[in-house]
């Protein structure tokens, strides 16, 4: 659905995206992440076709960027970081303008509009605000009025730049809701600074810094090409001789170490194991079968892993590949 490949984008002597591939599906939700200046912007604005790349290639939905820009414009939704609402205008009038903006305009088309406008209506939960003005809603309601001009034309892909910022922690659940039930049958990329956003919503990220893409793929498959020696954390009731205990534990096969891991004292003996790169899978099982030939009962497992978080500060703040 979106194919891009050694994208480059120039200001002058500065390179603000410096040879940036990848591609998205449809029924994905690809999620740019990266600090500020990091080029997830100027991506999106040669995307939705507002600047030229300065070499490389985009295509969308099988047209390209620069052979076919209004193609491109037609067969995308976009929501800029700053939503663009006229404020004195009624959310039923905001988008009968957007529609028409998008070819649904005309007498002849009015029935096809009106279709369309309902849809949108009800797909971002406007009903109820159909005929307020737009400066009297919240901001919550006027990023839901800016994904709807964004699918009143019913695209196929969809980019979204930052479409949370600013939001309080319940109108960020009702974007997030929203955006994945739009995700579910259309291409979505979505730039967000929100590393939760991230895990809530792709499923697939790239991570840019400095105008290069430092990580690409699933969160969980980032993660695990970053992870180390993995740390895993149990509880166990039932042990009789704690000290007999982290013996077996040692020995379990790709076990490094194991050590104990507080007192316990009057209840389960808990222990950390740290297992070889990859191996913390093999290690969980080998607790779990230890516990059961030696009669303890396994009250508790729990592996550590690299949070988005860990994964966001590791890569950004490293110098990025030349």
């Amino acid at each position: 659905m979106i194919e891009v490949s050694a994208l480059v984008k120039r200001y002058g002597p500065f390179e603000a995206v410096r040879g940036v591939s990848f591609s998205v599906g449809s029924g994905k939700v690809l999620g740019l992440l990266g600090p500020n200046g990091a080029g997830k912007t100027t991506i999106m604005k040669v995307l939705t076709g507002y600047h030229r790349p300065s070499s490389g290639r985009a295509v969308l939905d099988g047209r390209d960027v620069v052979e076919d820009p209004e193609g491109v414009k037609a067969s995308l939704g976009y929501l800029p970081e700053g939503v663009p609402l006229y404020l004195d205008m009624t959310v039923a009038e905001y988008l009968e303008f957007a529609a028409s903006a998008r070819g649904l305009g005309g007498k002849e088309r009015r029935a096809d509009r009106k279709a369309a406008i309902e849809r949108a209506v009800d797909a971002c939960g406007l009903s109820g605000v159909a005929g307020v003005r737009l400066e009297r809603l919240s901001k919550g309601f006027r990023q839901r009025v800016g994904l709807a001009q964004a699918i009143v034309h019913d695209p196929a892909i969809l980019i979204l730049d930052e479409p949370t910022t600013g939001l309080d922690p319940n109108q960020i659940l009702e974007i997030r809701s929203l955006i994945r039930s739009l995700g579910a049958r259309k291409t979505v990329i979505l730039s967000t600074h929100i590393l939760q956003e991230v895990e809530a919503l792709c499923s697939e990220v790239i991570i840019l810094n400095e105008g290069l893409v430092v990580a690409q793929g699933s969160a969980e498959a980032i993660g695990a090409g970053l992870q180390g020696d993995e740390r895993l954390e149990c509880a166990v009731k039932g042990v009789a001789d704690p000290a007999e205990a982290l013996a077996s534990i040692r020995a379990i096969p790709s076990v490094l170490s194991a050590e104990p891991a507080g007192p316990g004292t009057g209840g389960p003996a808990r222990f950390a194991v740290t297992a070889g790169k990859g191996r913390g899978d093999a290690v969980a099982e080998g607790l779990f079968d230890w516990a059961a030939a030696s009669g303890a009962k396994l009250l508790e497992l729990r592996r550590e892993r690299l949070s988005m978080e860990d994964i966001f500060v590791r890569l950004t703040r490293e110098e990025p590949r030349r």
